[in-house]
Parts: structure tokens; C-alpha cells; sequence
């Protein structure tokens, strides 16, 4: 059984098909349809829902962290032990709620089919800001599209919404909120079994192992941003699941002088601050590695299990020189990022092993990363470069060179490496690199970029690097785009 707080309604569930995503829950068994299906795959926000979770702050005083999501993505059985709010939950006593109110007097409603999903990434925003901040509001609301193109209005609704913001049902009730999700938060693994198909929810680490190992075919589901296509999109069916979201072993990041540890079911959302105070490159890549709604649901281990070729953050990770920490029963290994990676979507992971947390080691001063991609925000990557050297008196004494969107796996350009190596770090050296990345890679043509323009972009940003390395102060990096 799961259990969650729908808005205050205590909601238990056993016998639901593991499958059902949180849209259709509530489209299809609840009959609230004020949550819209505009595409399935997480890309307009009409399905945004917030979920409430218990969260502890600096100060050690317990809140509730609200977080936009896509629900067209997410298994009803990620809502154990938390709070799911929609749109039909915030009007209160007949009245509508500020962030629906702003979106009225700003005539922020067109056509009306994407304004739930807006007013509930507003009501995220608003939960989680102080003060009206216009790059917020725009971070907020990329994830959700407009066909009727009023974003100006719903920019305005943002900026009234947060401003001198009212406090509302939530607020006053938070106390008891508090109290009713402590009443529920998970003690043993939790279910859902619809017979045919079910899905585990450990809660440590061991109980992940042992039943990873009795179901060494099982899915592992984390934020699911990926693993819900095939649902949503392929129409397939996942027999047997194994959600790790509710296991917090698996969610911490830790600060070592020497290291950031990072667990595999960090939401991207939680990873930012870490590595954008030791990296600003990666840091700022994370802004446009899709919408907050998904990275407020997609992992980190998730990104690098799935072994895309062109995940964002495998190409940073290797040339950072991560490993990464995989775990079998007792047993655990760790293994360098970079040969984690085999072949197209193959990888070193062996049957009832999964990655428990990524070793990023720290001080690599020289690191910079692009994103070239047909969108600035939240679109997926044609090409991504990360660059990492080493400099003594001007001369090259280690190089680390890898790129996504380039082979059928995040890959290390090691003929460009071996160029680098030992030569003075000048504009004829670069040239003799770029020329090497030709022998590196071949890449193919798709309906994102021509291998063409791929390699000729590969060969682009590591001048680029080189031009940003000798004049600092220029601010271009992490913005280009096709």
C-alpha cells in the first residue's frame, strides 16, 4: 500500500496499476479534469501539478518544500508519504487564489488550455520566493507553452503574484500539513499491485539491494522522466518497477575537501547549488537542462543510467573525471564515468546493480562546459563539450576533453587529448586539436543537426574555450546555441 495527502484527503492505494501516471489519476479516477494532457512527454506544462514534501531547513525547523512537476510523467506511486496539490485545490471558500487572481486582472488566459499548468507553476514560484525576481519567473515558467503567445500578461501575473504576496490556505494550514505528512511518512517498503504488474518502494539502501535481487528484471524508476516515455509514448507496459525516490541514503549531497558526493536519486533541482559553487559552468548548464519541472524530478543517476548519448551531464562528469559508485547486495565497486559507457544505451552495469551515489571531484579550475542546442531553454542537446586542462607556465600538462551528441556514447576526444598534452597552450596548438577531433569522432546526421555541423561545432568550442581562457572576462559560456 502508498499513502499521500491529495490537497488534506488522505488517499491509500494498493491495487492501482502501477503504470497510471498522476494525470491520469486524476483525470481518470478522481474526475478532476482541470489538469490538461498537451503532450505526454514533459515538454508543454499544461499536466503541472506541485507536490509537498517534508523538508528540514538550515535551521533545522521543519517545513514543506512544494515542487512543480510534469504529471504526465510521474507514477501515482512516486506520491508516497507526500502532498499532491492541482489546480482544482486552490481556489478556497469561493475565492480564488492570489496566483489565479493575478492571472485574471493580467489577462493572462487566452484560449485557457495551458492556464492551470501556469497557475501552478505560479503557485510553486510564489511558495518559493520572497521577493518578485523577473529571471525566476522566467526559470519557473519555461516549462510551460503558450500557443497563444501571452507570455507578457503571465510575466505580469508572476510579478503580482509574488509581490507582496498574501498568505493563503496553505500557509495557515501548514501546521497540520506538517503533522498529517509525518503521520504517513513511509516505515517499510511500500506497494502497488495490480496483479500483473507492481511497483516496490524501498526506503534504504540494503532493501533496494535485496529486492533488486529477487527482481533482477525490474525497472528502476527515480525521477522517471525518461522511463515514463515508453509508457506514455511507446505504449508499452513495465511489469515490475522498483521506485528509490523515498530512499534518502540516495538523495544526499555531501562536501568533502577534496570531492562532492552526490547519491543517484538527487533530484537536478538539489544538485545546483553544490555544483555551481565548485563549477559555474556546470551550475548554468543545469538552468537549461529542460524545465524546473523536470528537474525537480530528474536525477542525476538517472541521467547517467539511462546512458544516453546525449544526457548533459555524462560529457561534464567525465571530463571532470567522476566515478561513480555501484552497488550489488553487499557488494560495492567503483568505477571511472567514463567506462560505465559501453555502446549505444549499453553499459558496465551488471544484472541487480545500480549506481548509488557520483564522486565529483573538486578543483579543476580551467573547466568549462557548452550546450549547443536548437533552443536556448529546455531543449535537448545537438552538441555538448567540456573542457578540463591543466596549465604549467603555459604549457598543457593534462587534458580532459569530452562531448555528448558526438558518438553513440558520452565520449573522451582522446587524439585531441594527446595533441594537447605537453604542448604550449596557443592558438596553432588548438588548431592541431580541433583537426584531431576529426579522428576522434564521426558523427551522424539526425533531424536535431547535420554530422556536418556537429563536428564543425565540436571544433568551434574548443576555440571558444581557448578565446574565453585567455580573456576571462568574457561572459559566453553555456549560451550557444544553434
Amino acid at each position: 500500500m502508498i499513502q499521500f495527502l491529495l490537497n488534506q484527503e488522505l488517499r491509500s492505494e494498493h491495487a492501482l496499476d502501477p503504470n497510471l501516471t498522476v494525470l491520469n489519476y486524476l483525470r481518470e479516477h478522481l474526475g478532476k479534469s482541470g489538469t490538461k494532457e498537451g503532450c505526454a512527454s514533459g515538454d508543454c506544462g499544461a499536466c503541472t501539478v506541485v507536490v509537498g514534501e517534508l523538508h528540514t531547513d538550515t535551521q533545522g525547523a521543519e517545513q514543506i518544500r512544494y515542487r512543480s512537476l510534469n504529471s504526465c510523467l510521474t507514477f501515482v506511486s512516486s506520491l508516497h508519504g507526500k502532498q499532491l496539490i492541482s489546480v482544482e485545490d486552490l481556489k478556497h471558500q469561493g475565492q480564488l487564489h492570489s496566483v489565479q487572481q493575478a492571472m485574471v486582472e493580467c489577462h493572462g488566459s487566452q484560449c485557457g488550455f495551458c492556464t492551470p499548468g501556469f497557475v501552478m507553476s505560479l503557485f510553486a514560484l510564489q511558495k518559493n520566493s520572497d521577493a518578485p525576481n523577473s529571471q525566476k519567473a522566467h526559470e519557473a515558467l519555461a516549462g510551460n507553452l503558450c500557443r497563444c503567445t501571452g507570455y507578457r500578461p503571465i510575466l505580469a501575473a508572476a510579478e503580482q503574484a509574488c509581490c507582496n504576496k498574501p498568505a493563503d490556505q496553505f500557509d495557515s494550514r501548514q501546521p497540520e500539513t506538517i503533522a498529517r505528512l509525518k503521520a504517513i511518512a513511509p516505515t517499510q517498503t511500500g506497494e502497488l499491485n495490480s496483479g500483473d504488474k507492481r511497483c516496490l518502494v524501498p526506503l534504504t539502501v540494503a532493501d533496494l539491494a535485496d529486492l533488486y535481487d529477487a527482481y533482477p528484471q525490474a525497472r528502476l524508476l527515480a525521477g522517471g522522466t525518461d522511463l515514463a516515455l515508453e509508457v506514455t509514448q511507446f505504449h508499452r507496459v513495465l511489469p515490475v518497477m522498483i521506485y528509490v525516490g523515498n530512499i534518502e541514503e540516495m538523495k544526499r549531497i555531501e562536501s568533502f575537501d577534496d570531492r562532492l558526493e552526490i547519491g543517484a536519486a538527487t533530484p537536478l533541482s538539489d544538485c545546483y547549488s553544490a555544483l555551481h559553487h565548485e563549477y559555474p559552468d556546470f551550475g548554468d548548464l543545469l538552468h537549461r537542462f529542460a524545465s524546473l519541472q523536470i528537474r525537480n524530478q530528474g536525477t542525476l543517476g538517472g541521467n547517467i543510467g539511462n546512458a544516453s548519448p546525449i544526457g548533459d551531464s555524462p560529457p561534464l562528469l567525465i571530463a571532470l573525471g567522476a566515478q561513480i559508485v555501484l552497488c550489488k547486495g553487499n557488494t560495492r565497486r567503483t568505477l571511472a564515468l567514463e567506462d560505465y559507457f559501453i555502446d549505444y544505451r549499453v553499459t558496465a552495469r551488471q544484472d541487480s546493480e545500480f549506481i548509488e551515489k557520483i564522486i565529483v571531484p573538486k578543483g579543476h579550475t580551467l573547466f568549462r562546459a557548452y550546450k549547443v542546442s536548437k533552443r536556448l531553454d529546455d531543449d535537448i542537446s545537438a552538441v555538448c563539450a567540456a573542457f578540463n586542462l591543466k596549465l604549467d607556465n603555459g604549457v598543457i600538462s593534462d587534458a580532459r576533453v569530452a562531448f555528448g551528441g558526438m558518438a553513440a556514447t558520452p565520449k573522451r576526444a582522446k587524439s585531441c587529448e594527446t595533441v594537447l598534452v605537453g604542448a604550449t597552450w596557443n592558438a596553432a596548438t588548438v588548431e592541431k586539436a580541433c583537426a584531431a577531433l576529426a579522428q576522434d569522432f564521426t558523427p551522424l546526421s539526425d533531424f536535431r543537426a547535420s554530422k556536418e555541423y556537429r563536428l564543425l561545432s565540436a571544433q568551434n568550442l574548443l576555440r571558444k574555450y581557448f578565446i574565453e581562457l585567455q580573456t576571462p572576462h568574457i561572459e559566453t559560456r553555456v549560451t550557444a546555441y544553434v
